[in-house]
């Protein structure tokens, strides 16, 4: 469908472009090579953490790094189902149960009490995520990881920019997955990182992202001969990603500001007009950096075909994983995640992104006006 205001768009500019077409250009190194040592320098410093690596998507980053934790059969994964199915399907990959827990109604990230609930022998650890950009109750289960001799990993594929009391959310785990999907705070089309603080965790993950080869040298531009020393996968990004990774990273300030402002602006509205959506609250403590923008809305189903008639996007930012036909049907699981399921029935994530126009914001909310008038 053609829609008048999509749910998104790409944020880019003529350096984007200048970027890629350099690498194209150069005639070598696509997969390989100084533009992406360049990309890992520049988000290890944005984060100030001594070491990244990116990987082809957020979930072969996150997949690598539970290899990397040595995450294994009969060991238990505390995630929330209130997700993409990403943050569950890792646990699998590594042959590890997802342990579903409930989210909060603050930030509709873990409720650090269920998580407790959830703990037993065989939990190994605990896989936040921080929804659509605003952070979770971070710090909570940070001091429940410790308490309990658990691993933290943060999954930050929403959050580039999160803060939580000024710091950057993504360094409070023991290391944290990035994405830079396409629809993203910064996008490299598809993509993702991980940042750690652990030595031991980087050197494992940069033998299981490249089929286990000891590189001592780029790989693609030596005649040395190298040693594969353990089974690894080509979870490697692309350099023509990295490149307009790098110049997208550049801009993230620009870019994170305006989609402040616009959520400024959208809220702004909103609230000034008599609707069945509630915004979310965002505590004083905390930089919500608005990956996405959702709302709970009364009669959500009946809304999302009225915008769809009126030509604009709209989509369920996220329906519970244990409820999937996968969870639920092949592997039975039969999780009571109240919270959880009272969120998915009723949020929504309008049209949001980069640049997005104070006028298309007004056609927007004009659209919500009309049809919760008509109640």
């Amino acid at each position: 469908m053609r829609w008048k205001i999509p749910l998104f768009k790409i944020y880019w500019d003529q350096a984007d472009i200048d970027a890629v077409d350099r690498i194209i250009r150069s005639g070598m190194n696509w997969s390989s090579g100084d533009t992406i040592v360049q990309f890992e320098k520049q988000i290890a410093e944005y984060y100030d953490v001594p070491y990244c690596l990116t990987f082809n998507s957020g979930t072969s980053a996150l997949h690598a790094n539970l290899i990397a934790c040595e995450l294994k059969p009969g060991d238990e994964i505390i995630v929330p189902s209130f997700t993409f199915i990403a943050t569950a399907n890792a646990a699998r990959f590594v042959g590890a149960k997802p342990v579903f827990a409930d989210i909060e109604n603050d930030t509709f990230g873990l409720d650090p009490n269920d998580v407790l609930e959830k703990i037993t022998d065989k939990t190994r650890a605990i896989l936040p995520i921080h929804f659509g950009g605003a952070p979770c109750k971070i710090e909570e289960l940070r001091e429940i990881a410790d308490d309990h001799k658990l691993i933290l990993i943060e999954d930050s594929a929403e959050a580039m920019g999160t803060r939580i009391r000024g710091k950057l959310a993504g360094t409070f785990g023991d290391s944290a997955v990035l994405s830079f999907c396409q629809n993203k705070i910064i996008t490299t089309g598809e993509g993702g990182a991980i940042v750690t603080r652990s030595r031991q965790l980087y050197e494992k993950m940069k033998l299981i992202r490249s089929h286990g080869r000891l590189e001592t040298a780029d790989y693609f531009n030596t005649t040395a001969v190298m040693d594969y020393i353990t089974i690894g996968y080509n979870f490697r990004m692309p350099t023509l990603n990295a490149a307009l990774g790098i110049s997208q990273l550049n801009k993230i300030g620009t870019i994170i500001s305006q989609r402040h402002d616009s959520a400024e602006y959208y809220n702004k509205k909103i609230k000034s007009i008599n609707s069945g959506l509630k915004i979310p609250k965002v505590s004083m403590d905390n930089f919500h950096v608005y990956q996405l923008f959702s709302v709970i809305a009364d009669r959500r189903d009946e809304f999302m075909k009225f915008m769809e008639r009126e030509g604009i996007m709209t989509k369920i930012y996220f329906s519970p994983v244990h409820l999937t036909q996968y969870y639920k049907d092949i592997l039975k699981y039969r999780s009571k995640l109240p919270v959880t399921e009272k969120i998915a029935d009723s949020i929504i994530s309008l049209p949001f992104y980069t640049g997005i126009s104070h006028s298309d914001i007004d056609i927007i909310v004009n659209s919500i006006a009309t049809f919760y008038k008509g109640e």
